[in-house]
């Protein structure tokens, strides 16, 4: 049975593919929860930049491709969910990766005809899928930010070969200190505190973002889009929302995502006036044991090389982004 193609332009189209993405997502050996649906249909819903254009391959009745992008105004193609995802791909049935892989790059070469000026996959893995698509164009490879990443041990009482002794040993610290300052206590939040945890999240991080133009909830969307997102992801298992009491006060949020083998820290606010009692420190640690706790395999600190990420024992990986022009413009130099 051969490939074919659908172009889906309107969002009530793309919901309705939602269980077959699903199923299709758990099936491509790459998925992150970046890609999910949970995550990229809140994300067009709350930003919807330019004209929704997701290419999707099917075998049958069955979704074996899906390359979730739109055209922004100035003709160039970009994946759904950029700027606040960390990883970008397309989702590729392992069972038909060489002929949806095709499709998914004949597609592209169409799009460079119609008038697309270019696609552009940024924030790509080492084992994106996307680095597989071959399409008759100009390809250009960047690199793209790095993203720390911890390799975690079978069992939380051997984070100590893994993590290094000074980190350990500021773990002890915070955990010490806090429990002089009346207590500390980790709370997995789930629905309905989420909105509550997301409320904490964004008042603390405003307040350390303050003298540095606010932070990424400056744009007040941004906050919508984690609104909507926040239970479906929850539902699906692939959330993780921590928040740290110290005292009896919230002195922390974290804010992860996980998969079946990796743990993804997403973004974290904690209050500078518990600086002594390092929440951030407390919130991490138990992010790391609790991913442990869960079989993962991974913990990724995500895009940004700061250097507390290397004290964790985070090595680093790099992302890259490949862009593809149409080759008419090789006549152009």
């Amino acid at each position: 049975m051969r490939l074919r193609l659908a172009r889906i332009d309107q969002l009530s189209d793309l919901e309705a593919i939602a269980d077959e993405w699903w199923a299709l997502w758990h099936r491509a050996p790459s998925a992150t929860p970046f890609q999910s649906p949970t995550w990229l249909i809140p994300w067009w819903k709350t930003f919807a930049p330019g004209k929704l254009c997701v290419l999707a391959v099917k075998h049958g009745a069955t979704l074996v491709g899906l390359a979730p992008f739109y055209v922004e105004p100035g003709g160039r193609a970009l994946p759904l969910g950029i700027s606040v995802s960390d990883y970008l791909d397309v989702l590729v049935d392992p069972d038909h990766l060489a002929p949806a892989g095709d499709v998914l790059s004949g597609a592209i070469v169409d799009g460079l005809h119609a008038g697309i000026s270019a696609w552009a996959l940024p924030e790509l893995r080492p084992t994106a899928q996307a680095l597989d698509l071959a399409p008759d164009a100009i390809g250009e490879l960047h690199p793209g930010d790095v993203c720390p990443v911890l390799a975690l041990p079978d069992q939380a009482q051997d984070l100590a070969e893994v993590v290094p002794h000074a980190r350990m040993r500021k773990v002890r610290m915070a955990r010490h200190r806090a429990a002089r300052a009346g207590g500390y206590t980790i709370e997995v939040c789930g629905t309905p505190a989420l909105v509550d945890a997301l409320g904490d999240l964004v008042r603390l991080h405003a307040i350390r973002w303050a003298e540095r133009g606010g932070g990424i909830f400056a744009d007040e969307r941004v906050a919508a889009f984690h609104r909507e997102a926040l239970p479906a992801l929850d539902r699906a298992g692939l959330l993780r929302v921590l928040r740290c009491r110290i005292g009896g006060e919230v002195a922390g949020v974290y804010y992860g995502l996980r998969d079946g083998t990796c743990a993804y820290a997403y973004i974290g606010g904690f209050d500078p006036q518990q600086a002594y009692t390092s929440p951030g420190t407390l919130l991490i640690a138990a992010a790391i044991e609790d991913a442990v706790a869960a079989g993962a395999r991974e913990f990724h600190f995500l895009r940004g090389d700061e250097p507390y990420k290397h004290a964790w024992g985070a090595v680093d990986r790099l992302n890259c982004c490949r862009i593809f022009r149409p080759l008419k413009a090789l006549a152009y130099g």
